[in-house]
């Protein structure tokens, strides 16, 4: 009998408990500026959202990660750790896939030992779909601390920080890397380039209201969820990068061979601390605790050796500040060209979300959610 998202999240419900993580169900509807702010650009096109009476907007859930984190907030252990759980649906649109769908997953808030916090959350995920019959799980590793500590010791301009991570996060840094990083950020001869030039060097507030002026005179109050001094603020964003300049070819060879880096983690682990070494960068803090996360993992009974690191691999939300992972279906991978490839799981670490939610003070976090419905495709 085929099992469905509902069968499979009590199922996981029930193992999760097993391993100390309490249900928790937070409300469907949730508040879409949170969304907006918190989960990067991807999100804004795809949520259900509608307005209420006093004009405030409302989103249906896209994900757990942040309206799990919000009823912890507002709990009474909040200032304590905590492990819970959850399973439900979630609407998101999904090109090719049904704009409802079922996620269970795993968060696990306030513990200090950030590194077997992170493994035990992997492990979990990895002995979750074995059991609901997953038969050659691929788990694929990045780390977004790693990348923004080389970006820090790397001292690049701002803009071009963002700019690397936007790329790093949607999977395309090594193409921004093979662009031109040496130029401005956006050429003379770029998309609105006359209006870029005309507010370079200009005061900040004078600037953004003759954006503003330009947007309101064309009609255009909103795009993609932002008022028009949103987008006011991304357009003098653009052009500050264009007076900053560019990143030193010095610069872009060390990004590009960090963009390069594979492997099982040990051996990425050694091909970084070369790179580092030969590049005159001190990451050895953030690839001490990569290293002991590695062991943690293997403590945890998963082999390390079969885990696919990437230093240019990460996860399309904004929120995430560290160890970030997927598990896919190794037998569709295996199907070649076409195969269906999208990830069973999809977790990390996210230290700053809680504080950002309203907490007063940093608390560490990591989860992951399994995608219920790919998760029965792939044990069928």
């Amino acid at each position: 009998m085929d099992r469905t998202p509902q069968d499979l999240a009590d199922a996981l419900a029930a193992q999760f408990a097993a391993a100390g993580y309490g249900r928790v169900e937070p409300p469907v509807l949730q508040p879409a500026d949170v969304f907006l702010d918190l989960s990067g650009e991807d999100i804004r096109a795809r949520m259900f959202v509608t307005t209420d009476a006093a004009g405030r907007e409302w989103a249906l859930r896209p994900e757990y990660t942040i309206p799990v984190a919000r009823a912890y907030l507002a709990s009474p252990g909040a200032a304590e750790p905590a492990a819970l759980s959850y399973g439900g649906p979630v609407f998101r649109l999904r090109a090719g896939e049904s704009g409802e769908f079922w996620q269970a997953g795993i968060e696990s808030y306030g513990r200090p030992d950030i590194e077997a916090a992170d493994a035990e959350v992997l492990a979990l995920a990895h002995e979750a779909v074995l059991a609901m019959g997953l038969s050659q799980p691929e788990i694929r590793l990045g780390d977004v601390g790693l990348f923004t500590a080389l970006l820090d010791g790397l001292a690049l301009p701002p803009v071009r920080v963002r700019q690397l991570r936007r790329a790093y996060a949607q999977g395309q840094l090594a193409a921004a890397l093979a662009a031109d990083m040496g130029g401005p950020a956006t050429g003379a001869g770029g998309e609105h380039a006359g209006l870029l030039r005309a507010v370079q060097g200009q005061d900040p507030r004078a600037a953004r209201a003759f954006v503003e002026d330009v947007l309101n005179i064309a009609g255009i109050s909103t795009v993609g969820g932002r008022s028009a001094a949103e987008i006011a603020e991304r357009f003098l964003a653009r052009a500050e990068a264009d007076a900053e300049g560019g990143v030193s070819p010095e610069a872009v060879a060390v990004l590009r061979r960090f963009a390069a880096i594979a492997g099982d983690p040990d051996a990425a682990s050694a091909q970084m601390r070369a790179l580092a070494a030969e590049a005159r960068l001190d990451l050895s803090r953030v690839l001490d605790a990569f290293d002991a996360r590695t062991g943690f993992i293997a403590a945890r009974g998963v082999d390390v050796t079969t885990l696919a690191f990437s230093a240019a691999f990460g996860r399309n939300l904004d929120y995430y500040t560290g160890v970030v992972f997927e598990i896919r279906d190794g037998r569709r991978r295996a199907g070649g060209p076409g195969a269906d490839v999208k990830p069973v799981v999809g977790g990390g670490r996210y230290d700053g979300l809680i504080q950002t939610l309203g907490a007063s003070h940093p608390i560490p976090a990591v989860g992951c959610s399994i995608w219920l419905d790919r998760l029965a495709g792939a044990t069928l």
